[in-house]
């Protein structure tokens, strides 16, 4: 036992990975896998709201004056845009390519609307949510973008405060961060039996009905999904820095298990800032603004979902699409996955605003989108690894690029 607790924590993560699918084969549903999944989860929700907060505040306090931020800004935004779009690319390939939709003919039993699901906020709103009306309310109602806001707006004021009592209040904000870290350090010590408990619970409750309808979809996804983690985001990660990838992975390996098992980005985010910090040697400054930014709108496997799945289904209906059809989907997809939820299958709701765009919005497509949600598990899980293995790589090319010495 000691010998297995002396591991380093990634192969911690990965043997609970291999023990709950074990175990969710051999026992089934169990009642209490589904409470310490839960319990484990409630764990991370509630470090969430405070590590977003005091990281942010203390990561633009420290990064100095105005130009200063708004390099880092511009850095940030670049990355995510290149990041998007090259997974859109790749979606779109494959989906041209391997026309996962062609020969589909079953839309399921029953039609399937998008009121069945929580309806996704336009543009326009979700410029204005940036702004809350109370940050107080928008921490409580785990509004994340609201939060953020008012932090980088918080922190920025900070960062312009001299003399003595700016020096106080810069003390004070360093010492709750690292205060909130050692909390999540605490929690992040539970993680092999949280990843234990939620493969456990997911593998004994996927649905596997509807994945012979849909297998040929499942494969383009995979593949698509595959490629950008282990070919496009490693040969960006080169050419910006010159370091080995896939040392990187190892290094942040634990948040890539932790978004597999939560199909969070957020409930990800106390995991991936202590590996990016700890293990890549990322400071405080870049990965306490880059990642939080990076939860909540660079969704690089969402993107990439969104085209190959409005393309699946436009092949499904027998519909065509031209290529200033395609190009607008692009850019639907891209501001969609900037808008989408760090929470599980926030990207299948996200889809509807991608369909509307192509003016697929025939009875039948929402069917399928019900057909997809029947196999969306496993997909999103691996969407959520995507997602946050290509927020950690942009926080440290951007950490090499302002001068930082990572670990490897």
């Amino acid at each position: 036992m000691q010998r297995l607790l002396r591991l380093e924590l990634h192969w911690q993560v990965l043997m609970a990975m291999l023990l709950g699918v074990a175990f969710a084969l051999t026992f089934g549903q169990v009642s209490w896998i589904d409470g310490l999944a839960e319990i484990f989860l409630r764990l991370l929700r509630m470090i969430i709201v405070p590590l977003i907060f005091t990281s942010i505040v203390h990561g633009v306090a420290g990064i100095g004056g105005g130009s200063h931020l708004g390099r880092l800004g511009l850095k940030t935004l670049l990355y995510y845009s290149l990041s998007s779009f090259l997974a859109i690319c790749v979606g779109l390939i494959l989906a041209n390519t391997l026309r996962p939709g062609a020969g589909v003919t079953d839309f399921g039993n029953t039609e399937f609307s998008p009121e069945d699901l929580e309806a996704p906020a336009s543009l326009a709103e979700t410029l204005i949510r940036l702004v809350p009306l109370n940050p107080v309310a928008a921490a409580a109602n785990f509004d994340i973008l609201g939060l953020i806001f008012f932090s980088l707006c918080l922190g920025a004021a900070l960062s312009g405060m001299s003399g003595a009592q700016g020096d106080r209040m810069r003390s004070f904000f360093d010492g709750l961060f690292e205060l909130v870290l050692r909390l999540t350090l605490m929690v992040i010590k539970l993680l092999p039996i949280g990843v234990f408990a939620l493969i456990a619970r997911a593998v004994s409750s996927l649905g596997l009905g509807v994945a012979a309808q849909v297998g040929k979809w499942i494969l383009t996804l995979s593949l698509g999904l595959a490629i950008h983690l282990f070919v496009v985001l490693p040969l960006v990660f080169f050419l910006l820095t010159r370091k080995n990838p896939f040392a990187h992975y190892r290094a942040v390996g634990s948040a890539m298990a932790m978004a597999f098992s939560t199909s969070s980005s957020a409930a990800t985010l106390p995991v991936s800032l202590t590996a990016v910090r700890d293990r890549a040697g990322v400071s405080d400054r870049v990965s306490s603004f880059v990642l939080p930014m990076g939860a909540t709108v660079n969704m690089d496997g969402t993107a990439l979902f969104e085209c190959a799945g409005a393309l699946f289904i436009a092949q499904a209906l027998g519909f065509e699409l031209s290529l200033p059809a395609q190009l607008a989907m692009v850019l639907t997809a891209f501001l969609a996955s900037v808008g989408a939820a760090a929470v599980p299958s926030a990207g299948l709701v996200m889809i509807f605003i991608v369909l509307e765009a192509i003016g697929l919005t025939d009875p039948r497509a929402y069917a399928l989108v019900g057909l997809m949600l029947g196999v969306d598990r496993p997909l999103d899980m691996m969407r959520t690894t995507v997602n946050v293995t290509s927020d950690t790589v942009g926080a440290a090319i951007i950490a090499h690029s302002e001068g930082e010495e990572l670990n490897y």
